[in-house]
């Protein structure tokens, strides 16, 4: 039967968010921003291990402490100059633990309140895929395409139109096969879809954000309190 693995791309320096660390390590509820997106993934029975891909030169790592994430957690020092490569470099590293055929989870580091509901919903509905997918929520704003004076130059039917999030779950073999010289796609489902497969589409929950400027590390603080307060009801 094959098992399920997580990958957690965390070699970013997160310069969007204008911080002075990564934004991986910038406090959230008490903890490390990742300290919960971690926690959320170990805490999941169905998956056997997490694979934590840092930067060989990550100075913050050692600055906390994180046994109490358990067993499954392993530290990788291979992150990559793209996020593909740094995930690329984590299936590298699995590959003496994980078979073809088994399922890869993988996740932004920067998307901490993603709930075990979500992950069993992902799992459940991919079991049987011949492909996998991803979790994704429908565009719910209007869009507009803009030209280059950042002038509206067309509105943009939304219809069919899906949000990607993560985890982005796929097999084990594919997914190695799919990101081998796609150093420049932006997600897993990206490289799949290169090779002419379809990612099925598995919906998931606006809070399940990620933190991508200051403003929304107290979006997350609020939505993981909320989870908190209703485990402890």
């Amino acid at each position: 039967m094959p098992r399920h693995y997580a990958i957690v791309p965390a070699a970013g320096s997160g310069s969007r968010f204008g911080a002075e660390m990564p934004k991986q390590y910038l406090p959230l509820a008490g903890r490390p921003l990742i300290y919960h997106t971690l926690a959320a993934l170990c805490r999941c029975p169905r998956i056997d291990r997490v694979w934590v891909v840092l930067s060989p030169d990550d100075g913050w790592w050692g600055d906390y402490d994180w046994r109490e994430l358990g067993a499954k957690l392993e530290t990788v020092f291979c992150g990559g100059a793209t996020r593909a490569q740094s995930v690329a470099n984590g299936l590298n590293a699995a590959q003496t633990a994980a078979a073809d055929d088994d399922w890869m989870l993988v996740h932004d580091a920067a998307r901490p309140c993603i709930s075990q509901a979500m992950l069993a919903a992902l799992c459940d509905e991919l079991a049987d895929d011949p492909v996998g997918g991803l979790l994704a929520v429908p565009v719910a704003d209007t869009l507009k395409r803009a030209d280059g004076e950042q002038r509206v130059a067309a509105t943009e039917a939304r219809d069919g139109l899906w949000q990607a999030q993560t985890p982005q779950m796929f097999r084990y073999g594919v997914l190695r096969r799919a990101l081998a010289g796609q150093a420049g796609v932006t997600d897993e489902a990206g490289a799949i879809e290169a090779l002419g497969l379809k990612p099925k589409l598995v919906r998931g929950d606006a809070s399940n954000l990620k933190v991508t400027y200051p403003a929304d590390l107290r979006l997350a603080e609020l939505i993981l309190q909320g989870k908190t307060e209703g485990e402890s009801e």
